[in-house]
């Protein structure tokens, strides 16, 4: 359930008020003009890029790096933009050491990949922060879309359909356009309300209204956008948070990481967001990884992460994992909960190590317990009951002019970039048989 103020050792204002600031400051400096002309040096041009092939956005890498080294970061953004119109956020936010900087040349004959991340940052803030939107509408073509979802999927299928002419209404649930830009990503790493900004820069475009407050299943179905719109798109991600399933998992001071994040990406004052001092943290992704970085920001005296598996297995990026120690989170491998203690409040977590067996993973007889008066869950999230055609975790094909992508069609990837691909290649789809 949600904190309390009267829950023990959960208070706000641990720290002093310049501590909030420099803590929740943007966590990378962005280059500077001479800055980014010398990493633009330092990349080679492939003709054959592999960095192009691991983005799944497909963005041009080679020739955006290019015009940042020949003096033109306005072209480079377009050439970004052009394939990933939320390039701006996916530079913040991207795991770019797993996917283009992975496969740099430099990274395989150096160990030191062209900064990938960082030059398609310098490129995309450089026209954005002009207010300059490089594309223009095509001709009106009188036809309706409904984009269910203002997250990446939903928005990057709303601007390609808007690019070529549609009319697109996008609904969301929430009180804000963004999705999990806006509400579940570390605070850090998108600093200055980027999100927010991104979405308003996006929507210059023209052609598409946003309407906040609306619920499909509530508000609106899937049936009346169906006879009222050309076509549909859902990208209504995954509201529902995974159970742990042990005793004492309804106790006071047990939360979903991803309400802790909303939470702290929309107050104006972090110092007002309430924190336990013993803090454990029960998943290995970036969800996890976030929720226990930003509780050692807030001031939490001790903050364990415990992931199940091996640390080869935590879809948490090395060099996450390697951000959360560095900020001094514990991280313990290969344990899994088995009760959580208390009596009205969590006081602790008992967990078993595990060992992988001929049928899967299975729990050891040797426990331990960590003190805790807070627990946060990050262990996936899993679509939400909707009057939608349901498979499992994920959308099933239904009859009519009906697409969906993100994270509800993944089972959740959580990446902005794969779910902004999604988008764009959907809005291509329902283009396509729209002008057929």
């Amino acid at each position: 359930m949600p904190h309390s103020s009267l829950t023990p050792g959960i208070v706000a204002g641990r720290l002093p008020a310049q501590s909030y600031l420099d803590n929740f400051a943007d966590h990378t400096d962005p280059l500077d003009k001479h800055e980014a002309r010398v990493a633009a040096d330092r990349c080679y041009f492939c003709h054959d890029a592999p960095c192009m092939t691991a983005c799944p956005t497909s963005i041009d890498i080679p020739l955006f790096i290019r015009q940042i080294a020949t003096g033109t970061p306005e072209a480079a953004a377009k050439t970004i933009f052009a394939q990933n119109i939320m390039g701006g956020m996916c530079a913040r936010v991207c795991p770019t050491e797993q996917l283009c900087e992975e496969v740099c040349v430099r990274e395989v004959a150096e160990g030191k990949p062209v900064e990938i991340g960082r030059l398609q940052r310098f490129a995309t803030d450089s026209l954005m922060d002009k207010g300059i939107h490089p594309f223009t509408r095509a001709a009106t073509t009188g036809k309706r879309i409904a984009v269910v979802g203002a997250g990446p999927a939903g928005l990057a299928c709303a601007h390609r359909l808007a690019l070529k002419g549609h009319e697109i209404t996008v609904f969301d649930r929430r009180a804000k356009a963004g999705g999990l830009n806006e509400y579940g990503i570390a605070t850090y790493k998108t600093a200055d309300e980027f999100a927010a900004r991104e979405v308003d820069w996006l929507l210059k475009i023209g052609g598409i209204t946003v309407k906040t407050g609306m619920e499909l299943g509530q508000d609106i179905t899937l049936d009346q956008l169906q006879s009222t719109f050309d076509a549909v798109f859902l990208g209504i991600g995954l509201g529902g948070v995974n159970a742990l399933r042990v005793a004492g998992e309804d106790l006071d001071g047990v939360r979903n990481a991803v309400d802790f994040i909303a939470e702290l990406r929309q107050a104006q004052d972090k110092s007002t967001v309430a924190l336990g001092r013993d803090v454990v943290v029960i998943g290995g992704g970036m969800t996890a990884v976030d929720a226990a970085v930003q509780s050692k920001l807030l001031g939490a005296q001790s903050v364990t992460m415990v992931y199940r598996r091996g640390k080869d297995k935590m879809s948490a990026s090395g060099y996450e994992q390697d951000h959360a120690t560095g900020a001094g989170v514990r991280i313990i491998y290969g344990a899994a909960p088995t009760q959580i203690i208390g009596t009205g409040n969590v006081t602790a977590v008992e967990f078993a190590y595990t060992a992988e067996g001929a049928t899967g993973l299975k729990l050891t007889n040797d426990t331990f317990t960590l003190p805790a008066d807070q627990v946060f869950k990050a262990i996936g999230q899993t679509l939400v009951a909707a009057p939608i055609a349901q498979d499992g975790s994920k959308l099933v094909q239904r009859a009519g002019r009906v697409w969906a992508g993100g994270d509800c069609a993944t089972g959740g990837e959580d990446l902005t970039v794969t779910a902004v691909a999604q988008g764009r290649d959907a809005a291509e789809a329902i283009h396509a048989s729209l002008t057929a």
